[in-house]
């Protein structure tokens, strides 16, 4: 009951179907070949034309069934695999026409009634099709929207607007921890608030936390924070600033001075800027005495961190902050306690999802060197910890520092109760438990991440994105004479230009010249996308954007 057609050039499939029948749900490309002693770089131009004609005949969740022989794909999954150069580097050729792989499996003829290899050289002769694998493509979520947005946020007893930084755009206002969410870092939030819950009367009063806070952040270092400018006409009057500022959540009461800060290199401070915690905001409720002892606070939502480019390094993440007032004496106690509750509940998620036993453990922080992953070593600088919540074997810089307990700063203690509070990085806990392994994972649009989670349920993640491609570039230049050099906003303005595109940034060498003494700096940039499709001209044409854009922003001269 199929309709034939011969004579179809795969790289015009448009002209040979109507506009009617030009939705399929799978297209399959066995063994593909220019013929002859067509060397590799022709059969990826074949591969290419190939590609870019399946765009136009795929349906919206099609796939792309490709078979190649063994060796030819240059992925992991051949045995053996080829060096790159040498291989077709089919993940890459499909990315450049907006196709992901999501599969590889071995291709087995002999499953295919009446299927027969042949060709071989263009004639009538079999070939060899063992170790042959079945490439199955997909297509990727379309490049992120470039376009300016604006959110709306209350500032003190008014509401504001301000412009989104552009890092962001796909991040605010996400609704991850809202009711009807099934995102796996809502659900892990969900699960610890149960089980606090059994130990704690708890109290949740996470809905009404403002996104911006006003004032100086002493303590923090300017470059980790994202400062904002509200839109023409929002900003409140001197009156009401100075009237807001009295009930306005400050970091004053933390670390260094605002003069060090400036000194070490920082810019002076603005106005407004993004929450970079949640601790201010129980800070507030602690020094109005807007608590029962006893009782757990529970605040929760997003917070955002400028920080470099790692797999565990998140510029906006969730924090889970409990907050509990406790009689003077008994907070060793209380700490072990919550402790204790939140590794019973950590204990059961990961052996529900994977069927290990996590190790969970306290670290004493004075115990602890300056080897921290960003999201600990963020937090001494919001004022001092006595304990960090690991998960693993072994404290991991990369990715194990979880959590962070505290007691409040002496100012906010009473003769009668000491306040203990513990922070929980939502989204490195939703990482460790479902063996996600990169941090954008978890912000995707595209619709195959959240399938994996029905209902909130937690399971261990298989990425639809495989061998996703790689593309190195390096960047060499003068630093400015006599400035000290801001790798942070270095690794901003990659996030920014790449549209979080950059997986890595590697310093690759720092060179003083000799009689001048200007300083050169040669840094190694890798572009990989972790969801969506990523092609070698696209990767190169962001490297040329960041080039211009460091140029012109950090004031640095190109070599």
């Amino acid at each position: 009951g199929a309709e034939v057609v011969f004579s179809v050039d795969c790289t015009k499939l448009k002209e040979h179907f109507l506009p009617g029948q030009r939705e399929f749900d799978r297209i399959y490309f066995n063994f593909p070949h220019c013929g002859r002693k067509a060397g590799v770089v022709k059969n990826r131009q074949l591969l290419a034309g190939f590609f870019h004609s399946c765009t136009q005949v795929l349906a919206q969740e099609g796939e792309i069934h490709v078979a190649l022989c063994n060796g030819q794909g240059g992925t992991p999954a051949d045995r053996p695999r080829r060096e790159w150069h040498n291989s077709w580097q089919i993940v890459a050729v499909a990315a450049g026409a907006g196709f992901i792989l999501s599969d590889v499996r071995p291709f087995k003829a002999e499953t295919v009634d009446g299927y027969k290899c042949t060709g071989y050289r263009s004639q009538d002769k079999s070939f060899c099709v063992e170790g042959a694998l079945n490439h199955i493509f997909t297509r990727s979520t379309a490049p992120l929207c470039s376009t300016p947005m604006s959110c709306k946020t209350q500032l003190g007893s008014q509401k504001v607007s301000f412009q989104v930084p552009q890092i962001l755009v796909d991040k605010i206002n996400r609704g991850f921890l809202v009711a009807n969410s099934s995102h796996p870092v809502r659900t892990i939030k969900e699960k610890l608030s149960a089980g606090l819950s059994q130990a704690f009367p708890l109290q949740n009063i996470s809905s009404c936390l403002p996104l911006l806070h006003q004032g100086h952040p002493d303590g923090v270092c300017h470059s980790n924070i994202f400062w904002i400018a509200l839109s023409p006409g929002e900003a409140p009057s001197s009156e009401e600033m100075s009237q807001e500022l009295a009930n306005i959540v400050l970091f004053s009461h933390f670390g260094q001075d605002t003069d060090q800060n400036v000194q070490e290199g920082c810019p002076v401070p603005k106005q407004f800027y993004l929450r970079p915690s949640l601790l201010p905001h129980a800070q507030a409720i602690i020094k109005k005495r807007a608590f029962s002892p006893g009782t757990l606070q529970v605040l929760s939502g997003p917070v955002f961190r400028k920080c470099r480019i790692t797999p565990h390094s998140m510029p906006v993440f969730h924090e889970m902050l409990v907050v509990l007032a406790v009689s003077r004496g008994s907070e060793n106690s209380c700490i072990q306690m919550l402790v204790d509750n939140i590794q019973t509940t950590l204990n059961s998620l990961h052996q529900g999802v994977s069927g290990v036993k996590p190790s969970i453990s306290l670290q004493e922080a004075t115990s602890l060197g300056t080897e921290l992953n960003d999201f600990a070593a963020f937090e001494r600088q919001l004022g001092e910890i006595q304990h960090f919540l690991c998960v693993g074997t072994d404290p991991d810089p990369s990715g194990s520092f979880v959590g962070v307990i505290r007691t409040a700063p002496d100012e906010l203690k009473s003769h009668e109760l000491v306040v203990v509070s513990a922070s929980l990085n939502l989204d490195l806990l939703a990482m460790l438990l479902c063996g996600i392994s990169d941090w954008r994972m978890l912000w995707t649009l595209d619709r195959r991440f959240l399938r994996q989670f029905p209902e909130g349920e937690l399971r261990l993640f298989k990425s639809f994105s495989l061998y996703p491609p790689s593309y190195v570039h390096d960047v060499s230049f003068w630093v400015p004479d006599g400035e000290e050099f801001d790798e942070v906003a270095f690794h901003t303005l990659a996030r920014r230009v790449s549209a979080e595109m950059v997986v890595s940034i590697q310093l690759r060498d720092n060179f003083q010249q000799p009689g001048t003494g200007r300083r050169s700096l040669c840094y190694r940039v890798t572009f990989q996308s972790c969801d969506r499709a990523l092609g070698c001209q696209e990767a190169a044409e962001m490297q040329l954007h960041f080039r211009e854009e460091i140029q012109q922003h950090l004031g640095v001269t190109l070599r």
